[in-house]
């Protein structure tokens, strides 16, 4: 069965405050336990950053997650799939950044944005301390991409993203050593890293099962 609106937004309203994820969960490293030189990173000089996931089809019922694919230039995740996101400015909290991010870079209008959730931070190994928005998105509404930072703009069935069945470990040559990775390919993308470790924490949350 396909999942709705309303059920997100229940599984959203259910968490409870200060909701915090475990250590396996804070990086796209999935090796158990994670590398102490990568938990090292983790504990210092984190950057804050944003990203919006933007869902699409609220009126249909046929949801669909929005994703990204970066340029292959940028210094950060260059030429992985992505959340619209990135670094927090000064005086800026998470919404605000994830709202900018998302207008800077797929040229979405924040008017067509509601927000209705919020997951725990999620600490990436390049460094970042990253706050993930959940958002529906208006239907009819166009996207323009930047092309200094985006490369393609696609959308894929968030049952399909978030189902469990569909996750793969798997071991990439990462920051000197192999590494354990969550994967989640589909239709040609190769979804990996962060990106897939924040949805395997939205799938925890809709389904609430841990990812193996």
């Amino acid at each position: 069965m396909s999942i709705t609106p309303e059920q997100l937004r229940q599984a959203f309203a259910s968490l409870p405050p200060g909701a915090a994820p475990t250590e396996g969960q804070v990086t796209e490293v999935v090796d158990d336990p994670v590398p102490p030189e990568i938990l090292a990173r983790l504990k210092t000089g984190r950057r804050p950053a944003a990203v919006l996931m933007p869902i699409l089809g609220v009126k249909s019922g046929r949801l669909r997650l929005l994703l990204t694919q970066r340029t292959d230039h940028l210094r950060d995740h260059a030429g992985q799939i992505s959340f619209p996101g990135g670094g927090l400015k000064p005086g800026e909290n998470p919404l605000e950044a994830a709202l900018r991010e998302a207008e800077e870079e797929i040229g979405l209008d924040r008017a067509a944005v509601e927000i209705f959730g919020e997951m725990p931070r999620y600490h990436t190994g390049t460094g970042f301390n990253v706050s993930p928005i959940i958002a529906f998105v208006s239907d009819g509404v166009s996207f323009q991409p930047d092309p200094g930072e985006v490369a393609e703009i696609f959308d894929a069935p968030l049952d399909y993203l978030i189902d469990p069945r569909n996750f793969r470990q798997e071991t990439r040559f990462y920051r000197g050593a192999w590494r354990n990775f969550l994967a989640v390919p589909w239709s040609g993308h190769y979804i990996w890293g962060a990106t897939a470790g924040m949805l395997a924490q939205l799938s925890r949350i809709v389904h609430g099962q841990k990812m193996a």
